[in-house]
């Protein structure tokens, strides 16, 4: 019999609403997804349509009001060792060092000090912190506090990175930077994680990183629409993208204006 891989997240008429009895409000509804190995899939709209709130219920930081998550085949019932999360506002403890921070998940699990160490250095290494190893969060730029985000994330090892809206506290060079070197440790197969999550408001973002761009509309939000991008990551350019781009930013655009009456 042959072996179907699972994907590494599962999620299934997935609804969340804020409030008791007559006062709910609802954020979220009928959301549905899969996200297989080896794929990046991006979730786009505008602020407030509950994007954040869905990476949130994957994570296990917040449960949905009904539906089912499932992460590695595994119902997600409260913070899911298999999942990383990196925060849009660096969310660094600013009493530890760059490895302090880095290290920390890695101690919260429990690992041997030595294993804590090893790869704390890696990471650090590898996200391009070298010779930052015993400085402060207050004595980097954004894009240096963000690899220390990103480096936080990874050194778990997680089958499944989400990125609430990463870059886009970063200037336009440190945003496009980190993208690149992200995307080379995914080429190259450096990381362990198999699947990425990535919500974002910015659609070119979204097309140069993701192998399918999911539009999240309406009020409460869902997902109302599914974009493959049919074109080798490698190969993509602002020519070749900008159809896809702009058939994404008039699909989006068009539906929040339907939504908002």
């Amino acid at each position: 019999m042959m072996n179907i891989l699972q994907p590494v997240l599962a999620i299934k008429n997935v609804e969340k609403s804020f409030g008791r009895q007559q006062q709910t409000l609802p954020i979220i509804q009928n959301i549905t997804l899969h996200v297989d190995h080896n794929e990046i899939v991006a979730v786009l709209g505008k602020s407030g349509s509950g994007k954040s709130t869905l990476l949130r219920i994957i994570a296990g930081l917040e449960s949905p009001t009904s539906g089912s998550v499932l992460c590695n085949s595994l119902p997600v019932k409260g913070p899911c060792p298999d999942v990383s999360m990196v925060f849009q506002s660096f969310a660094l403890f600013p009493w530890l060092t760059v490895s302090g921070n880095i290290a920390f998940g890695l101690e919260a699990l429990g690992l041997p000090e030595s294993e804590v160490k090893r790869r704390t250095v890696d990471m650090i290494d590898l996200i391009g912190l070298s010779g930052y190893a015993n400085a402060w969060p207050r004595e980097l730029s954004g894009g240096m506090k963000q690899r220390i985000g990103f480096a936080r994330a990874l050194a778990v090892e997680p089958t499944l990175l989400l990125l609430d809206e990463p870059f886009s506290a970063l200037d336009i060079y440190s945003a496009r930077k980190l993208r690149q070197e992200l995307m080379h440790l995914w080429q190259q197969k450096t990381l362990k994680t198999q699947a990425l999550v990535l919500v974002t408001h910015n659609v070119e973002e979204a097309v140069m990183l993701c192998d399918r761009v999911l539009l999240m509309t309406g009020n409460p939000g869902t997902l109302t629409d599914n974009f493959h991008i049919g074109i080798p990551r490698e190969q993509r350019n602002s020519d070749n993208t900008q159809p896809l781009i702009e058939l994404i930013s008039r699909t989006l655009t068009q539906k929040i204006a339907t939504t908002s009456h």
